[in-house]
């Protein structure tokens, strides 16, 4: 990958771009000074069809200028704008910084709009049907790619509407998701469980916590290597959301279910990330969002009209 980013290619893309201009002028140049030998009648001697002939009539100079033009607008451009490799450019414009002035120019023309609902909790503002309209564009265009437009998930994503949180569900909670993201890690427990016998019986204990099919033996015998799993999920399963533990006797599962998948998860671990929206998204956008993911899976408080 270093090969990529050395200051090879950099020069290699400034002297390919020069070079090409200066290709066109030199170009404008020869073309300009060459005399094409015409005949009596002021054509060079090309016939098509018979009878279609070839004039001999020079470029018209408005056109050469209009060349020569373009190719002094294309050096000017290059000076000040990046386009030559690594040079930055005298105006130093970049495209993250045309991004940012926009965004910054969007959230202060939405400010007014915001502010009305600052002040308010979150439980209020999810019965209020203004800010849950907002709240819902805000989800749909930072949230849904993932969390799905309903807000039920997917194998991988959990679902926002089912009052099942890794985290807690409580309004500071949900802020503190949103503005912060969250990673999630099971390291691979293979080792620390046993032998791959034991790690089968772990699995059908762990399906027994949610009355899901499964071998009573095994999951008797594994009760006491979930010893291994038990600082992080409670010695009942019930989860820590402290550390975004989930509760295994709920019936949820958010990385798919049964004998196999359960063991997948034992031996190999799982690492999951939500990105963190603090430096997408506005203080008072995170609040409304925030209201609107609370109010999917909570009975909202009458709001002010």
């Amino acid at each position: 990958m270093s090969d990529f980013t050395a200051n090879f290619w950099s020069v290699y893309v400034a002297g390919f771009t020069v070079a090409g201009i200066l290709a066109c002028l030199l170009l404008l140049w020869i073309t300009a000074r060459k005399k094409v030998v015409s005949q009596a009648d002021n054509t060079t001697g090309h016939v098509w069809d018979d009878d279609l002939r070839e004039m001999n009539n020079p470029m018209p100079r408005w056109w050469m200028w209009l060349f020569v033009l373009t190719i002094v607008f294309g050096l000017l451009y290059l000076v000040a704008y990046p386009g030559l490799g690594s040079y930055p450019g005298e105006l130093k414009w970049t495209t993250r910084g045309e991004y940012e002035s926009e965004v910054a120019s969007a959230n202060k023309e939405l400010a007014p709009l915001y502010a009305q609902f600052a002040s308010r909790k979150v439980e209020e503002l999810a019965g209020d049907g203004n800010a849950m309209a907002i709240g819902e564009r805000l989800f749909m265009n930072n949230c849904a790619q993932c969390h799905g437009s309903d807000a039920r998930g997917s194998k991988g994503f959990p679902s926002l509407a089912d009052a099942d949180w890794l985290h807690g569900g409580s309004p500071e909670k949900i802020v503190e998701t949103i503005a912060q993201g969250r990673r999630g890690l099971m390291p691979p427990m293979a080792a620390a469980v046993g032998t791959p016998d034991d790690v089968r019986n772990v699995a059908h204990y762990v399906l027994s916590l949610s009355r899901n099919p499964h071998d009573s033996v095994r999951a008797q015998l594994g009760k006491a290597k979930f010893a291994a799993c038990a600082a992080c999920h409670g010695n009942d399963g019930k989860g820590n959301p402290a550390v975004g533990a989930p509760n295994l006797s709920d019936d949820i599962w958010l990385h798919g279910w049964g004998e196999q998948a359960v063991i997948a998860m034992i031996n190999n671990g799982k690492t999951n990330e939500m990105p963190a929206q603090v430096g997408k998204l506005t203080e008072p956008q995170i609040h409304v969002l925030s209201a609107y993911v609370w109010g999917l899976s909570n009975k909202a408080a009458p709001g002010k009209p």
